[in-house]
């Protein structure tokens, strides 16, 4: 009876080394991802999302103000043309 509980404490080693080794790999693997995932963004043409919400706005911005310009600009050609004519 007691080798049979030998036998089975060594299995329960084999399987708790066994287990620790996956989790030692699960973290390597991780670690290795997530490595080449920020070299991979960091070669690209990659902005980070706060930057380009920034950008957006700052076009989102400078679209209003020429739309703003556009309507004066019209305003400005309608009188020299009326001016142009008297």
């Amino acid at each position: 009876m007691q080798s049979q509980n030998r036998i089975f404490d060594d299995i329960a080693k084999v399987a708790g080394g066994a287990l620790s080794a996956l989790g030692s790999l699960k973290q390597e693997v991780e670690a290795m991802v997530r490595d080449r995932l920020e070299r991979f963004m960091a070669e690209g043409n990659f902005v980070r999302r706060e930057e380009f919400d920034v950008v957006q706005a700052m076009a989102a911005a400078a679209r209003a103000e020429q739309e703003k310009l556009a309507v004066r600009v019209a305003e400005l050609e309608r009188a020299v043309a009326l001016a142009k004519k008297s």
